[in-house]
């Protein structure tokens, strides 16, 4: 598995992951219930991670669509 995003926004894991699915891409995103830690504040960021045979195409569809990239 690869981390393609990272961000603590949820739309934009929202929008990414419904991108992903929608090409076929199975993608996982994990961190999700890390608010019961840090007190809902929204500190930690959130990543969405994918097979890493299918990382380049997923990654591909991201930037197509004006998504940050993790370097």
């Amino acid at each position: 598995m690869e981390e393609i995003l990272r961000t603590n926004d949820p739309t934009v894991i929202a929008f990414a992951t419904a991108l992903l699915r929608g090409e076929g891409i199975e993608c996982f995103v994990m961190d999700v219930h890390m608010s019961v830690l840090e007190g809902s504040i929204g500190i930690l960021p959130q990543r969405v991670i994918v097979r890493r045979a299918e990382a380049f195409r997923a990654r591909a569809i991201l930037r197509d669509n004006d998504l940050e990239i993790p370097a």
